[in-house]
């Protein structure tokens, strides 16, 4: 059985159509989910789900090894960011060389980096008058958004659509392509 942690900071819904996707396999399971944020709707939606969620704070995840303890003792094959915000220490990185990846909402290497995240990636892309954006899974390095890339999609951008439009499109492929690119990378 492949095992999965997810690590994500807001409402949790790319973390819930994972669970969902997940929830008959017989060869891949989601083990937990980590949260830095303790009001997280993430928190909710795994009680529901009845997924153990477990929240940690910054001196657990980057002045100690208790992140990195916890996700060994889970027998963790592959960590998923799915809407964590926060930059992985080098001692995760090391401890699970390419087995993090995370989902970007935008073509890297466009709109990436430090602060580059949700609404505001939208919003860039309108005012920046693009005419495709999209999704890009790609592997976590000690730098924001520039690990190896291991799938992107696209969508157009219409000149009638807004930051919400936009949002709602990327939505859409992230739903669609993230649990299918785990699936295949754990297979």
């Amino acid at each position: 059985m492949k095992r999965i942690v997810i690590f994500a900071s807001g409402s949790g819904s790319n973390a819930e159509n994972i669970i969902n996707y997940f929830g008959d396999n017989p060869t891949i399971e989601v083990v937990a989910v980590l949260t830095n944020k303790s009001t997280a709707m993430v928190l909710e939606r795994c009680d529901r789900l009845e997924v153990p969620a477990f929240y940690f704070n910054k001196v657990a995840f980057k002045n100690s090894d208790a992140v990195v303890n916890f996700l060994k003792s889970m027998q963790t094959d592959l960590v998923v960011l799915a809407g964590f915000l926060w930059k992985i220490p080098s001692n995760i990185i090391e401890a699970f060389p390419n087995k993090i990846i995370n989902i970007h909402p935008a073509l890297l290497p466009k709109y990436g980096g430090k602060g580059m995240y949700g609404e505001r990636v939208h919003q860039a892309v309108k005012e920046n008058n693009e005419v495709e954006t999209g999704i890009t899974i790609h592997y976590v390095n000690e730098n924001y958004d520039e690990g190896a890339i291991i799938f992107q999609a696209k969508t157009d951008v219409f000149s009638s659509d807004n930051a919400d439009s936009i949002a709602h499109k990327v939505h859409q492929l992230e739903y669609e392509h993230f649990p299918k690119v785990i699936e295949k990378l754990l297979s």
